[in-house]
């Protein structure tokens, strides 16, 4: 069980980490019509990477997809598992949820003694 928290938790900050800069890296593409990539000045972008700016964007952007994608599926996963083992009773609740064998009436049956309703002697 911790390890499933962990990878849980784990997973949670790659996703956290990975959402923004996919969401950066889209908007710092140019579009056809210059769009919100020249918001970022489309200079910047050529100095950094140089000419094949598209490219590494476009690469960088299907790798973060791919990260986003695959970390979304194994936390789903992860967390049907962990639903899984909090739904399985203890060992105790096991034995506590066996059923009881049946109590067998016996053979002779009991008669009710007398009872007396004697009144006490007054002194």
């Amino acid at each position: 069980m911790f390890w499933v928290n962990f990878a849980i938790y784990a997973f949670l900050v790659v996703l956290i980490v990975a959402c923004p800069l996919m969401c950066l890296v889209i908007m710092m593409q140019r579009s056809k019509q210059e769009g919100l990539g020249a918001a970022f000045g489309g200079g910047f972008t050529e100095s950094v990477w140089g000419a094949q700016t598209s490219n590494v964007l476009v690469k960088t952007t299907v790798i973060l997809a791919a990260i986003f994608f695959s970390v979304s599926i194994l936390l789903a996963r992860l967390y049907s598992v962990r639903a899984g083992e909090l739904q399985k009773p203890s060992t105790l609740q096991e034995q506590l949820l066996k059923p009881v064998a049946p109590v067998v009436p016996t053979a002779t049956p009991m008669t009710p003694s007398p009872t007396t309703n004697a009144v006490p002697a007054a002194k």
